[in-house]
């Protein structure tokens, strides 16, 4: 059964960093390409980052570039995001998704470009 299970979420302070895991099971994972949403109250499900299947090509949201690094380990099927001097306006709830590379390469901020999604974990951020 295909899977997607999210963990490393939590509460820190402004500056401090978590990172995210997020492991897959059954067909999923190679060669799909992983991405990384995140959905705060009141607010739609917004795009963070993306990695391809091979793991060559990565995409960041302009409000996470440079501040969040996007990988991926073919071999335990996981994605990581690790996200470092976290700030308030990062907190909501993650959520990592799959999709078929020859889709998500179309828009990798579409959520409906991914197939399978994960259940998310909480990030708190307090000032």
């Amino acid at each position: 059964q295909e899977q997607l299970v999210e963990s490393g979420g939590g509460l820190v302070q402004a500056g401090g960093s978590l990172r995210l895991s997020c492991a897959a099971s059954g067909r999923i994972f190679n060669p799909y390409a992983m991405g990384w949403f995140r959905q705060a109250p009141g607010k739609e499900r917004e795009f963070v980052a993306a990695i391809w299947s091979s793991g060559v090509i990565t995409r960041y949201a302009d409000s996470v570039k440079g501040r969040f690094t996007i990988s991926r380990d073919n071999a335990k099927s996981t994605v990581y995001l690790q996200m470092p001097n976290l700030k308030p306006e990062d907190t909501a709830v993650y959520y990592c998704a799959a999709g078929r590379d020859a889709q998500v390469v179309r828009d990798w901020t579409l959520p409906v470009r991914y197939e399978y999604w994960g259940q998310g974990t909480q990030v708190a951020v307090s000032s």
